[in-house]
């Protein structure tokens, strides 16, 4: 209930989480996105869907401050962020995961969550070991709960599987208080039941945390989303529904060669 009212509340001042007008990115004479007009609202959850080569991940950097933007401006909760380094944006409550897992292997997967915490923290430059009452720590605890790691909080990263590195990327995402997350193809490579796990995950997520997903698996992109913007070639063709969406018949010679139904 008090996650729904925060979400609420939130939608409720009339700010968008993600703002984007007219933003460009040229790599020489490329260019990956021209004319991207974009509104997200708080507690969102939107789909970015398109064909390899559409311009999607370009536009997630963009966000992020991987790769500034040509042209345009860029607002997060109201605020100009067009300029400012990936790290600020980070403690504005951006985060994002990528397509390649970077993951510390050395690790526990409790101590990963634990120190991606304590790093969007007030006292990250502390060096003081944690107790069992740390802030940070039960936080961690209960990301783990979230992505369903309970059971493997002990083990070294690098003995998970790959579909539960990606529940640790979700989870290493959660850290702190983040306002909004960008998932970068978070499905790839997983198997039919690790997709429903994360369905599950990502529907389960707290109300207040809004999030854009790019993913090339339809059927997880519009279970896990409620509206979803279609691209091609750097722009933002087609926006809609889920079932607006999956049942446009351009969009389905476009994305899907026609093929689909």
């Amino acid at each position: 209930m008090a996650e729904t009212s925060l979400a609420s509340r939130l939608q409720g001042t009339g700010a968008h989480a993600l703002e984007l007008d007219d933003v460009a990115r040229h790599f020489g004479a490329l260019v990956a996105l021209t004319g991207i007009n974009m509104r997200i609202a708080a507690g969102e959850r939107r789909a970015v869907l398109g064909s390899n080569g559409a311009g999607k991940t370009t536009l997630f950097n963009a966000v992020t401050g991987d790769f500034l933007p040509t042209a345009g401006r860029i607002r997060f909760f109201g605020e100009d962020i067009t300029d400012l380094p990936p790290h600020e944006r980070i403690r504005r409550g951006l985060r994002r995961t990528y397509q390649i897992s970077q993951l510390f292997n050395g690790l526990s997967v409790l101590n990963s969550v634990y120190l991606a915490c304590k790093g969007v923290s007030r006292r990250r430059f502390s060096l003081l070991r944690p107790s069992i009452s740390d802030v940070n720590m039960q936080q961690a605890e209960s990301i783990l709960h979230a992505v369903h790691l309970d059971r493997e909080r002990d083990v070294l990263v690098a003995t998970l599987s790959h579909g539960q590195q990606r529940q640790l990327e979700i989870a290493l995402a959660l850290a702190g208080a983040p306002r909004l997350i960008l998932f970068d193809e978070p499905a790839a490579g997983l198997s039919p039941a690790e997709r429903r796990d994360l369905v599950a995950i990502l529907n389960g997520l707290p109300r207040h945390i809004g999030y854009v997903i790019i993913e090339h698996d339809l059927d997880v992109a519009l279970r896990v989303s409620e509206h979803v913007s279609m691209m091609h070639n750097g722009r933002i063709f087609k926006e809609g529904t889920p079932d607006e969406i999956e049942n446009d018949p351009q969009v389905q010679e476009i994305y899907l060669g026609g093929r689909h139904g």
